[in-house]
Protein backbone atom coordinates (compact mmCIF):
# COMPACT_ATOMS: atom_id res chain seq x y z
CA UNK A 1 0.00 0.00 0.00
CA UNK A 2 1.56 3.30 -1.12
CA UNK A 3 -0.47 5.77 0.94
CA UNK A 4 -1.20 7.81 -2.20
CA UNK A 5 -4.95 7.22 -1.87
CA UNK A 6 -7.31 7.99 1.00
CA UNK A 7 -8.89 4.73 2.10
CA UNK A 8 -10.03 5.66 5.60
CA UNK A 9 -13.52 6.46 6.87
CA UNK A 10 -15.48 6.82 10.10
CA UNK A 11 -18.28 4.59 11.34
CA UNK A 12 -19.75 6.56 14.21
CA UNK A 13 -16.79 7.22 16.54
CA UNK A 14 -14.69 4.41 15.01
CA UNK A 15 -12.04 5.06 12.37
CA UNK A 16 -11.43 2.46 9.69
CA UNK A 17 -7.99 2.63 8.06
CA UNK A 18 -9.50 1.12 4.93
CA UNK A 19 -12.72 -0.67 3.97
CA UNK A 20 -11.40 -4.25 4.30
CA UNK A 21 -11.83 -6.52 7.32
CA UNK A 22 -12.41 -10.20 8.08
CA UNK A 23 -15.94 -11.38 8.78
CA UNK A 24 -16.74 -12.65 12.26
CA UNK A 25 -16.34 -16.39 12.62
CA UNK A 26 -13.70 -16.80 9.91
CA UNK A 27 -10.76 -15.12 11.64
CA UNK A 28 -10.82 -16.60 15.13
CA UNK A 29 -9.69 -14.01 17.64
CA UNK A 30 -7.23 -12.43 15.20
CA UNK A 31 -4.11 -13.92 16.74
CA UNK A 32 -4.52 -17.10 14.69
CA UNK A 33 -3.74 -15.18 11.48
CA UNK A 34 -0.70 -13.20 12.63
CA UNK A 35 1.68 -15.37 10.57
CA UNK A 36 -0.22 -14.57 7.37
CA UNK A 37 -1.68 -11.10 7.85
CA UNK A 38 -0.33 -7.79 9.11
CA UNK A 39 -3.24 -7.08 11.43
CA UNK A 40 -2.19 -3.43 11.63
CA UNK A 41 -3.06 -2.99 7.95
CA UNK A 42 -6.65 -4.18 8.25
CA UNK A 43 -9.50 -1.70 8.31
CA UNK A 44 -10.57 -3.47 11.48
CA UNK A 45 -10.46 -6.89 13.09
CA UNK A 46 -13.80 -8.55 13.83
CA UNK A 47 -13.49 -11.43 16.27
CA UNK A 48 -15.78 -14.45 16.37
CA UNK A 49 -19.09 -14.03 18.19
CA UNK A 50 -18.75 -13.85 21.97
CA UNK A 51 -21.49 -15.00 24.36
CA UNK A 52 -21.85 -14.54 28.12
CA UNK A 53 -20.88 -18.13 28.90
CA UNK A 54 -18.36 -20.29 27.02
CA UNK A 55 -19.86 -22.51 24.32
CA UNK A 56 -18.42 -25.78 23.07
CA UNK A 57 -20.27 -25.47 19.77
CA UNK A 58 -21.89 -28.00 17.49
CA UNK A 59 -21.18 -31.70 17.12
CA UNK A 60 -18.92 -32.86 14.27
CA UNK A 61 -19.18 -32.65 11.33
CA UNK A 62 -19.25 -28.88 11.44
CA UNK A 63 -18.54 -28.06 7.81
CA UNK A 64 -18.61 -29.55 4.35
CA UNK A 65 -17.72 -28.23 0.92
CA UNK A 66 -20.49 -27.74 -1.61
CA UNK A 67 -20.34 -26.37 -5.18
CA UNK A 68 -19.05 -22.77 -4.98
CA UNK A 69 -19.29 -22.62 -1.23
CA UNK A 70 -19.24 -24.11 2.22
CA UNK A 71 -21.91 -25.36 4.58
CA UNK A 72 -21.02 -24.73 8.20
CA UNK A 73 -22.64 -25.29 11.57
CA UNK A 74 -20.18 -24.14 14.23
CA UNK A 75 -22.67 -23.45 17.00
CA UNK A 76 -21.02 -20.20 18.15
CA UNK A 77 -18.13 -21.99 19.85
CA UNK A 78 -16.29 -19.37 21.91
CA UNK A 79 -14.49 -18.78 25.20
CA UNK A 80 -17.23 -16.60 26.73
CA UNK A 81 -16.94 -12.97 27.75
CA UNK A 82 -14.68 -13.56 30.77
CA UNK A 83 -12.35 -15.74 28.74
CA UNK A 84 -12.29 -13.19 25.94
CA UNK A 85 -11.41 -10.29 28.24
CA UNK A 86 -8.81 -12.24 30.23
CA UNK A 87 -7.23 -14.32 27.46
CA UNK A 88 -7.88 -12.69 24.08
CA UNK A 89 -8.33 -8.94 24.52
CA UNK A 90 -4.81 -8.26 25.89
CA UNK A 91 -3.34 -9.40 22.55
CA UNK A 92 -4.79 -6.30 20.90
CA UNK A 93 -2.85 -3.96 23.17
CA UNK A 94 -0.07 -3.83 20.56
CA UNK A 95 -2.32 -3.98 17.49
CA UNK A 96 -2.88 -0.61 15.82
CA UNK A 97 -6.25 -1.04 14.17
CA UNK A 98 -9.88 -0.92 15.22
CA UNK A 99 -11.35 -3.88 17.10
CA UNK A 100 -14.95 -4.93 16.55
CA UNK A 101 -16.42 -7.53 18.88
CA UNK A 102 -19.33 -9.60 17.61
CA UNK A 103 -21.77 -10.49 20.39
CA UNK A 104 -24.65 -12.96 20.58
CA UNK A 105 -27.17 -14.02 23.20
CA UNK A 106 -30.34 -15.93 23.97
CA UNK A 107 -32.16 -12.89 25.36
CA UNK A 108 -32.04 -9.11 25.07
CA UNK A 109 -30.71 -9.05 28.62
CA UNK A 110 -27.69 -11.11 27.57
CA UNK A 111 -26.87 -8.72 24.73
CA UNK A 112 -27.23 -5.78 27.10
CA UNK A 113 -24.97 -7.38 29.70
CA UNK A 114 -22.33 -8.07 27.06
CA UNK A 115 -22.60 -4.51 25.80
CA UNK A 116 -22.18 -3.10 29.30
CA UNK A 117 -19.11 -5.22 29.97
CA UNK A 118 -17.42 -4.33 26.69
CA UNK A 119 -18.34 -0.67 26.98
CA UNK A 120 -15.90 -0.49 29.88
CA UNK A 121 -12.94 -1.56 27.75
CA UNK A 122 -11.31 1.22 25.76
CA UNK A 123 -9.55 -1.22 23.42
CA UNK A 124 -12.92 -2.29 22.00
CA UNK A 125 -13.99 0.17 19.30
CA UNK A 126 -17.31 -1.29 18.17
CA UNK A 127 -19.90 -3.98 18.73
CA UNK A 128 -21.43 -6.04 15.94
CA UNK A 129 -24.75 -7.53 17.02
CA UNK A 130 -25.15 -11.04 15.63
CA UNK A 131 -28.95 -11.14 15.54
CA UNK A 132 -29.11 -14.53 13.82
CA UNK A 133 -29.29 -16.13 17.26
CA UNK A 134 -32.42 -17.90 18.60
CA UNK A 135 -34.39 -15.83 21.11
CA UNK A 136 -35.22 -18.24 23.93
CA UNK A 137 -37.77 -15.79 25.35
CA UNK A 138 -39.71 -15.91 22.07
CA UNK A 139 -39.74 -19.66 21.59
CA UNK A 140 -36.46 -19.86 19.72
CA UNK A 141 -37.36 -17.50 16.87
CA UNK A 142 -34.24 -15.69 15.67
CA UNK A 143 -33.92 -12.08 16.82
CA UNK A 144 -33.27 -10.92 13.28
CA UNK A 145 -36.54 -12.09 11.74
CA UNK A 146 -38.91 -10.29 14.13
CA UNK A 147 -39.10 -6.51 13.53
CA UNK A 148 -40.31 -5.73 17.05
CA UNK A 149 -37.63 -7.83 18.72
CA UNK A 150 -34.98 -6.31 16.46
CA UNK A 151 -36.18 -2.83 17.42
CA UNK A 152 -36.17 -3.65 21.13
CA UNK A 153 -32.74 -5.27 20.97
CA UNK A 154 -30.99 -2.49 19.06
CA UNK A 155 -32.63 0.19 21.22
CA UNK A 156 -31.58 -1.50 24.46
CA UNK A 157 -27.97 -2.01 23.39
CA UNK A 158 -27.73 1.51 21.96
CA UNK A 159 -28.84 2.89 25.32
CA UNK A 160 -25.96 1.31 27.23
CA UNK A 161 -22.95 1.71 24.95
CA UNK A 162 -20.98 4.58 23.49
CA UNK A 163 -19.14 2.26 21.12
CA UNK A 164 -19.88 2.22 17.41
CA UNK A 165 -22.84 -0.13 16.94
CA UNK A 166 -23.17 -2.38 13.89
CA UNK A 167 -26.06 -4.78 13.37
CA UNK A 168 -25.48 -7.89 11.26
CA UNK A 169 -28.65 -8.68 9.35
CA UNK A 170 -29.99 -12.05 8.29
CA UNK A 171 -31.23 -12.49 4.70
CA UNK A 172 -34.00 -14.81 5.90
CA UNK A 173 -36.70 -12.14 5.98
CA UNK A 174 -39.34 -10.94 3.53
CA UNK A 175 -37.78 -7.48 3.14
CA UNK A 176 -34.35 -6.83 4.62
CA UNK A 177 -34.76 -3.09 4.02
CA UNK A 178 -37.36 -2.91 6.80
CA UNK A 179 -34.85 -4.29 9.29
CA UNK A 180 -32.11 -1.93 8.10
CA UNK A 181 -34.46 1.01 8.58
CA UNK A 182 -35.32 -0.18 12.09
CA UNK A 183 -31.63 -0.35 12.96
CA UNK A 184 -31.09 3.18 11.66
CA UNK A 185 -34.08 4.51 13.59
CA UNK A 186 -32.79 2.90 16.79
CA UNK A 187 -29.37 4.48 16.59
CA UNK A 188 -27.19 1.87 14.91
CA UNK A 189 -24.10 3.37 13.29
CA UNK A 190 -24.05 0.78 10.51
CA UNK A 191 -25.55 -2.49 9.31
CA UNK A 192 -23.65 -5.47 7.91
CA UNK A 193 -25.12 -8.00 5.51
CA UNK A 194 -25.59 -10.76 4.72
CA UNK A 195 -25.21 -13.64 7.11
CA UNK A 196 -25.22 -17.14 5.62
CA UNK A 197 -28.22 -18.79 3.97
CA UNK A 198 -29.58 -22.04 5.43
CA UNK A 199 -28.68 -25.14 3.48
CA UNK A 200 -28.21 -28.90 3.49
CA UNK A 201 -26.02 -31.51 1.83
CA UNK A 202 -26.82 -35.23 1.89
CA UNK A 203 -24.57 -38.25 1.46
CA UNK A 204 -26.79 -40.33 -0.82
CA UNK A 205 -24.93 -43.58 -0.13
CA UNK A 206 -25.20 -43.35 3.64
CA UNK A 207 -28.46 -41.35 3.45
CA UNK A 208 -27.47 -38.95 6.16
CA UNK A 209 -26.51 -35.31 6.33
CA UNK A 210 -22.95 -34.41 5.43
CA UNK A 211 -23.08 -32.27 8.57
CA UNK A 212 -23.89 -35.32 10.68
CA UNK A 213 -26.20 -34.70 13.62
CA UNK A 214 -26.37 -31.01 12.77
CA UNK A 215 -28.46 -31.78 9.65
CA UNK A 216 -28.29 -28.25 8.24
CA UNK A 217 -25.90 -25.30 8.28
CA UNK A 218 -25.22 -21.88 6.87
CA UNK A 219 -24.29 -21.61 3.19
CA UNK A 220 -21.40 -19.19 2.68
CA UNK A 221 -18.86 -18.50 -0.04
CA UNK A 222 -19.06 -17.45 -3.72
CA UNK A 223 -22.42 -19.19 -4.19
CA UNK A 224 -24.19 -16.44 -2.24
CA UNK A 225 -22.37 -13.41 -3.70
CA UNK A 226 -24.93 -12.33 -6.33
CA UNK A 227 -27.75 -12.50 -3.77
CA UNK A 228 -25.68 -10.66 -1.16
CA UNK A 229 -24.72 -7.96 -3.65
CA UNK A 230 -28.37 -7.47 -4.60
CA UNK A 231 -29.47 -7.08 -0.98
CA UNK A 232 -26.59 -4.73 -0.19
CA UNK A 233 -27.65 -2.51 -3.07
CA UNK A 234 -31.26 -2.52 -1.88
CA UNK A 235 -30.26 -1.54 1.64
CA UNK A 236 -27.84 1.15 0.45
CA UNK A 237 -30.69 2.76 -1.48
CA UNK A 238 -32.89 2.69 1.65
CA UNK A 239 -30.80 3.87 4.61
CA UNK A 240 -28.32 6.68 5.19
CA UNK A 241 -26.05 4.84 7.62
CA UNK A 242 -23.02 2.92 6.31
CA UNK A 243 -23.46 -0.63 5.04
CA UNK A 244 -20.84 -3.36 5.34
CA UNK A 245 -21.07 -5.83 2.45
CA UNK A 246 -20.58 -9.52 3.18
CA UNK A 247 -21.05 -12.62 1.07
CA UNK A 248 -18.74 -14.61 -1.19
CA UNK A 249 -16.00 -12.01 -1.62
CA UNK A 250 -12.86 -13.72 -2.89
CA UNK A 251 -11.05 -11.05 -4.93
CA UNK A 252 -10.50 -7.33 -5.36
CA UNK A 253 -13.09 -7.31 -8.14
CA UNK A 254 -15.67 -8.83 -5.81
CA UNK A 255 -14.91 -6.21 -3.17
CA UNK A 256 -15.13 -3.40 -5.71
CA UNK A 257 -18.57 -4.62 -6.79
CA UNK A 258 -19.87 -4.21 -3.25
CA UNK A 259 -18.27 -0.77 -2.89
CA UNK A 260 -19.65 0.44 -6.21
CA UNK A 261 -23.07 -0.89 -5.15
CA UNK A 262 -22.88 1.41 -2.13
CA UNK A 263 -21.17 -0.52 0.67
CA UNK A 264 -18.83 1.59 2.79
CA UNK A 265 -16.76 -1.45 3.75
CA UNK A 266 -16.51 -5.17 3.07
CA UNK A 267 -16.03 -8.20 5.27
CA UNK A 268 -14.14 -11.20 3.90
CA UNK A 269 -15.33 -14.56 5.20
CA UNK A 270 -14.91 -18.01 3.69
CA UNK A 271 -11.95 -17.05 1.51
CA UNK A 272 -9.79 -16.54 4.60
CA UNK A 273 -9.75 -20.34 4.89
CA UNK A 274 -8.63 -20.80 1.28
CA UNK A 275 -6.18 -17.90 1.08
CA UNK A 276 -5.24 -16.53 4.51
CA UNK A 277 -3.62 -13.49 2.87
CA UNK A 278 -6.71 -12.48 0.90
CA UNK A 279 -7.45 -9.38 3.00
CA UNK A 280 -3.96 -8.01 2.32
CA UNK A 281 -4.33 -8.68 -1.40
CA UNK A 282 -7.68 -6.91 -1.54
CA UNK A 283 -6.38 -3.84 0.32
CA UNK A 284 -3.54 -3.58 -2.21
CA UNK A 285 -5.94 -4.27 -5.06
CA UNK A 286 -8.34 -1.50 -4.06
CA UNK A 287 -5.54 1.05 -3.94
CA UNK A 288 -4.27 -0.15 -7.33
CA UNK A 289 -7.79 0.26 -8.75
CA UNK A 290 -7.95 3.85 -7.50
CA UNK A 291 -4.54 4.71 -8.95
CA UNK A 292 -5.35 3.11 -12.30
CA UNK A 293 -8.54 5.15 -12.52
CA UNK A 294 -6.95 8.42 -11.39
CA UNK A 295 -8.99 8.48 -8.19
CA UNK A 296 -7.69 9.82 -4.90
CA UNK A 297 -10.20 8.53 -2.35
CA UNK A 298 -12.34 5.47 -1.79
CA UNK A 299 -15.27 7.86 -1.41
CA UNK A 300 -15.04 8.50 -5.17
CA UNK A 301 -16.03 4.87 -5.77
CA UNK A 302 -18.63 4.09 -3.11
CA UNK A 303 -22.18 4.11 -4.47
CA UNK A 304 -21.22 5.05 -8.02
CA UNK A 305 -23.27 2.36 -9.75
CA UNK A 306 -24.83 3.97 -12.82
Amino acid sequence: MTGLCELSSYIGPMRLKNPVMPASGTFGYGEEYEDYVDLNRLGAVIVKTITLKPRIGSHPHRSTEVPSGLLANIGLQNVGIEGFIDEKLPYFGDIDTSLIVSIGGESIEEYVNLGKILNGHKRVDALELNISCPNVESGGIHFGVDPKVTRDLVTCVRDITEKALIVKLTPMVTDIRIFAEICQQCGADAVSLINGLPGMAIDVKARHSKLGRNIAGGLVGPAIKPFALYLVRQVCETVDIPVFGIGGISSTEDAMEFLIAGASAVEIGTWNFINPKITMEIIDGIEAYLLENNLHSISEVIGTLS
